[in-house]
């Protein structure tokens, strides 16, 4: 599987698609951006569309998750989470196969 979320985040996504505008066949999305220094970036958002040649589905909890097949090599094992503290909430992304080093080539990035 390529993307998990948690019982936390899974109960969020229900949640905001408990709204009225999200029909049935509303999937969560969740993709990757290149990073540079930063390593990956992550999107996720609602999406109506599912490509059968394109797309991996995924179950996760009762959310119905899709990643495009090319992006899903980047976020293989990756678990979503969803925190609130302190007056902050979001979502988390643990991805095992992001390296934790400056990807600029060098001992440090400017």
């Amino acid at each position: 599987m390529a993307v998990m979320l948690t019982a936390r985040a899974a109960e969020e996504v229900k949640r905001v698609q408990q709204d009225p505008q999200f029909q049935d066949d509303t999937y969560l999305r969740i993709g990757v951006t290149g990073g540079g220094c930063s390593g990956l970036g992550y999107t996720m958002g609602f999406d109506n569309n599912f490509d059968e040649a394109g797309d991996a589905e995924f179950d996760c909890d009762g959310v119905k998750v899709v990643v495009n097949r090319k992006m899903a090599l980047y976020l293989d094992g990756t678990t979503v989470d969803w925190f609130e503290s302190d007056g902050q909430r979001g979502f988390t992304f643990d991805n095992p196969n992001v390296v934790r080093s400056c990807g600029c080539g060098g001992g440090s990035c400017h």
